[in-house]
């Protein structure tokens, strides 16, 4: 006969077991429905715009060329792979320097003892509470005055000061970085900038690698400054070439699947981004988030 703690271990096992199963079904929904967005934009990509406005459907057609080259070659937005390759120029610049600078901020900042350390610390953190809308106004301003209209120098350079990149670095370098590496880099005589670059900047690398991506991601989406200071054909970002197309829909020169097929195109740089960087996201997000 099997005794009680034979029994209670069976049961132990069932019931983790069933909590497993439970689990999994639970993460299976909830993928399928996150990526359910994604498979209808596919659709929707492969429809003309007369199927796309005769209701909804989940089997795909076969106007994915159609759409593709009606989008590649749509001469109301100048060029579809140019806006592609404007808002690629930008974020990829404003992802790179928002995390180097940010990081070497909030490096300068844990690392260093000085009055006032406090005090700037607080003064960053207030700017992350005024909003892009509010100083808008006076932007536009200043960028006329300098003649950067039509240029990218406006929405690269502001990016270079990030309260939240630099927030989130401080977050992670309080958890994960010994102040002891750099006292004995100081003992060893390397100097300040290769103490970050070269002994920091590596332990900062999952952090770094998340902070790119959302720098990116946000860069690559924004529509609110380029459309403030862009007024030239040729210098369009990829959203204010889509905001156009979309302009047009409740008229008889707007095309649904133009649309989509440029959404598609939107996504697909954003996916490649992640994917090379998606292996520091776990580790970085898990010991970013944990303050020292």
């Amino acid at each position: 006969m099997p005794s009680k703690m034979e029994y209670i271990d069976k049961g132990n096992k069932v019931s983790l077991l069933v909590s497993r199963v439970v689990s999994y079904i639970f993460l299976v929904f909830v993928t399928i429905l996150s990526l359910f967005s994604f498979y209808l934009l596919l659709i929707n990509s492969t429809r003309s715009n007369a199927q796309l406005q005769a209701g909804f459907t989940m089997l795909p057609r076969e106007h994915f060329f159609d759409n593709l080259a009606t989008a590649w070659n749509d001469q109301s937005i100048f060029f579809l792979p140019q806006g592609m390759l404007n808002s690629f120029i930008v974020a990829a610049f404003t992802c790179i320097l928002t995390s180097y600078f940010s990081a070497m901020t909030a490096y300068g900042v844990c690392v260093y003892d000085f009055k006032g350390r406090n005090f700037i610390h607080k003064a960053i953190i207030l700017v992350m509470m005024i909003p892009t809308q509010v100083s808008a106004l006076g932007f536009v301003q200043i960028v006329n005055q300098l003649g950067l209209t039509n240029t990218y120098w406006p929405l690269i350079i502001p990016a270079i000061a990030a309260p939240a990149t630099y927030f989130y670095m401080k977050q992670y370098i309080d958890s994960t970085l010994p102040l002891e590496i750099v006292e004995a880099a100081r003992v060893d005589g390397s100097n300040e900038f290769r103490t970050y670059n070269f002994i920091c900047l590596p332990i900062l690398k999952p952090a770094l690698a998340v902070q790119m991506i959302f720098a990116f991601v946000a860069s690559w989406n924004n529509f609110f400054t380029p459309a403030l200071i862009l007024d030239k054909k040729d210098v369009f970002t990829l959203p204010i070439m889509l905001s156009i197309v979309r302009s047009r829909i409740n008229s008889q020169a707007g095309d649904m699947g133009e649309v989509y097929m440029i959404i598609l195109l939107a996504i697909v740089p954003v996916v490649i981004v992640y994917l090379f960087l998606s292996k520091f996201i776990i580790g970085g997000v898990t010991l970013g988030s944990v303050k020292g």
